[in-house]
């Protein structure tokens, strides 16, 4: 059976979605990634520690921030799953994006994610730097598609200019 596993990513989530559905197969495995960097948890934690008073970790927002993290994380999960309208398993990690998205398709058949940078021209900058780590290292084919329809072919970035010949 195939695996098929979408990247979840706030705001460009419903169009990967689409792509799921009109691109896995039936029988294929659907899983639905999502994935929460640890750095605003993080910078919580520390900030706590280092300011606000080390000895006291009930009063610790990063806790909260963790947990606000992964309700957001779940509805949208539910979201997604409620969009794609088929059987699916719904997995949420937590760590650096790019090596949790690479480590979640090692077993995987086809990646589907999303444009996520700038979305106004053609060219490599409508990749983020996460995306485009994902997009160099898949296990896995990889099917990208723009969020909304891509920009016109006349956006498209010029050709390097090249040395003469001698």
């Amino acid at each position: 059976m195939a695996v098929v596993v979408v990247w979840i990513v706030e705001g460009t989530w419903p169009a990967c979605v689409d792509a799921a559905r009109r691109h896995a197969p039936e029988d294929a495995e659907v899983v639905l990634l999502h994935v929460t960097g640890p750095d605003v948890a993080d910078a919580a934690h520390g900030a706590f520690a280092g300011l606000l008073g080390r000895g006291h970790p009930e009063r610790d927002p990063g806790t909260r921030v963790e947990h606000l993290a992964a309700a957001s994380a779940e509805t949208l999960l539910q979201a997604a799953a409620d969009r794609l309208a088929r059987s699916c398993r719904r997995v949420e990690r937590t760590g650096r994006t790019e090596h949790e998205v690479i480590t979640a398709t090692a077993d995987a058949d086809l990646l589907i994610l999303s444009r996520d940078g700038d979305r106004t021209r053609l060219g490599p900058h409508s990749l983020a730097p996460p995306s485009r780590f994902v997009v160099d290292h898949a296990p896995c084919p990889v099917l990208l598609v723009w969020p909304e329809p891509a920009p016109p072919v006349t956006t498209l970035p010029p050709a390097p200019p090249r040395p003469p010949v001698p």
